[in-house]
């Protein structure tokens, strides 16, 4: 480090030329900040030594500008040259000037390249999160569910190894390629394994649910370590001036893959839905090899025709140095109050999304209805991605987030209703079309609010630690909406009070020592020929809970926290580690 700081100090020459022939051109007292072109802070470079443009001084020939090295600079030089260099244009940093650019052809290639690669991370989601807890809701109560909803928390502390998938890689594979080829050899091999073994599990779910947790940890788990290191070459795929497009690329690939492995594939899983239409039925270990191909062939293609910038020596990092890093990063005030909001922000509709569907299947509609009015949604999900992209530019890039939270929880409200006034099956084509509408608007809101904070969230990251920094923030707001779903299912039972009755020479009596709400206790009343019937169902109490706390917190803390960080200037986001 003595080294860097010997070659900062000189330098500090070169900034003191421009800022001696800005004054004396301009005439301005010392005191008063000097209008050049652009802030230090104001530039987005992937590279660990970005540099500044060459623009005219006031007359001074381009040939004739020194370059400043931004990575020479220790944090209070940075912010003396932030300053010396004008406030205005440093505050604009953080949405930038509201202009339209267009985009070249290498950004259309690294979008291509972006979607393709969240594609397969949304795959494992959609089986983790979607299709495999309906399959399992028919034979699990509501808590064996919550233990199965385990297997996504991976992607809420994949900041735990983020760092060494940030520092360590082959230089003559690439930084980012290094770690995503072998992961996704790996997913697709064990989605080749599940697929061989997966119809035994599911025989006796019951009996095998901590087994199928641990299978699809796994495979979660590997595609979160593939997410790391997609996030930090999506801050080098595309120019600075078009990286809020990067949160729309993620939104297209994972709700492609996601929608695949939920919608599509439970539709084609149905039995009445391939018998209505003629089409053969698909099967979970068929769906998996199919992915499993498509994985290998997309590796294949990165490792023989797409290729990586290289590293340079001085753009390296420890592991040990991004560690600490993460570490400054989180001793910031700002950064803390980003987390704590992540944290407790979507509680709020927690139970609407990790339950409404499992209750209306539970209700009597279709599994292949369901997934016709989620298929419907998807050009609307791509629609709102693009949306809220655009709105997340300027000024107040968290501007779209807080304002999709009151429709969205006004959504969760109309849901919880739907269940419980849910008409007795078969549903009519009117009621019908008000699901697929509710759908919509709903899942609108909910993209929304993902591409709008995951640009903010690209906006404000330090591209030194491009793929940490993206990591930290958004595992933290995944984290928001994954710890709650095991507590919210669990809820759901604990506030259930549902009873076996039994019929019996023409008469009913009910056998109250006999619960209906675990697994074991349907089973018990099954055997002696009874029926479960739900006196309480804690899905409405745990709703109410959800969307109480919600707004008190929307409107205690999360408003007046968001406008504060939004309006912060980008050296705020940075940190200095010796």
């Amino acid at each position: 480090m003595s080294a860097r700081r010997n070659k900062s100090s000189s330098k500090q020459p070169k900034l003191r030329k421009h800022k001696e022939g800005n004054k004396s051109d301009e005439d301005m007292p010392a005191a008063r900040p000097m209008a050049v072109t652009s802030g230090l802070n104001a530039i987005h470079i992937a590279p660990r030594t970005p540099r500044t443009s060459k623009p005219q001084w006031n007359g001074v020939e381009e040939d004739d500008t020194q370059e400043v090295e931004l990575s020479l600079l220790d944090e209070n030089e940075r912010l003396q040259a932030a300053r010396g260099l004008g406030q205005t244009e440093e505050q604009g940093y953080v949405g930038g000037p509201d202009s339209k650019h267009l985009l070249s052809a290498k950004d259309q290639r690294g979008m291509a390249l972006l979607i393709v690669l969240y594609l397969i991370q949304g795959v494992p989601i959609g089986l983790a999160m979607g299709s495999v807890p309906f399959i399992l809701r028919e034979h699990l109560s509501y808590s064996q569910l919550g233990v199965f909803a385990l297997s996504s928390y991976p992607y809420s502390f994949k900041l735990l190894w983020s760092p060494i998938v940030d520092a360590l890689y082959f230089p003559s594979i690439g930084r980012r390629k290094s770690w995503i080829i072998p992961m996704q050899l790996i997913i697709g091999s064990l989605m080749l394994y599940i697929s061989v073994n997966v119809q035994k599990l599911l025989d006796a779910p019951g009996d095998n649910v901590y087994e199928l947790t641990a299978i699809f940890t796994s495979l979660v788990m590997f595609s979160a370590t593939q997410d790391i290191a997609v996030d930090g070459w999506a801050l080098t795929l595309l120019s600075p001036e078009n990286l809020s497009y990067a949160s729309t690329c993620q939104t297209i690939g994972l709700n492609t893959g996601y929608f695949a492995s939920f919608t599509v594939f439970l539709a084609f899983n149905s039995e009445a839905f391939v018998q209505k239409w003629g089409l053969p039925l698909l099967t979970l270990s068929t769906y998996l090899r199919f992915w499993s191909v498509i994985c290998f062939l997309v590796t294949l293609w990165l490792v023989f025709f797409e290729t990586e910038a290289k590293e340079r020596v001085e753009d390296e990092m420890s592991t040990k140095t991004v560690y600490k890093t993460i570490w400054e990063i989180c001793k910031l005030k700002h950064i803390q109050a980003l987390i704590v909001m992540h944290i407790f922000a979507k509680v709020g509709f927690q139970a609407n999304e990790a339950v409404t569907s499992l209750k209306l299947v539970e209700k009597g509609l279709g599994r292949e209805d369901l997934a016709i009015a989620v298929l419907i949604d998807f050009p609307f999900q791509i629609l709102g991605g693009w949306l809220a992209a655009r709105w997340s530019r300027g000024d107040k890039p968290l501007r779209p987030w807080l304002w999709a939270f009151w429709p969205r929880l006004f959504f969760a409200l109309i849901a919880t209703l739907v269940v419980y006034w849910f008409p007795t099956p078969p549903i009519s084509m009117g009621f019908f079309i008000f699901l697929v509408i509710q759908t919509v608007l709903a899942s609108f809101t909910s993209t929304v609010q993902f591409v709008g904070i995951s640009a903010f969230h690209t906006i404000i990251s330090d591209p030194l630690i491009g793929g940490t920094y993206m990591t930290l923030l958004n595992t933290f707001a995944n984290l928001g909406g994954t710890w709650p779903r095991y507590f919210v299912l669990k809820g759901v039972d604990f506030f259930t009070i549902a009873t076996c009755h039994v019929k019996e020479a023409g008469t009913e009596f009910v056998v109250k020592t006999a619960e209906c709400v675990s697994e074991h206790g349907k089973s018990q009343c099954a055997a002696i020929n009874g029926e479960c019937v739900t006196e309480r169902d804690g899905y409405y109490l745990v709703s109410v809970v959800c969307m109480v706390f919600g707004v008190i917190f929307l409107l205690g803390y999360t408003i007046p926290t968001a406008r504060k960080l939004q309006s912060l200037p980008p050296s705020q986001w940075r940190v200095s580690v010796r």
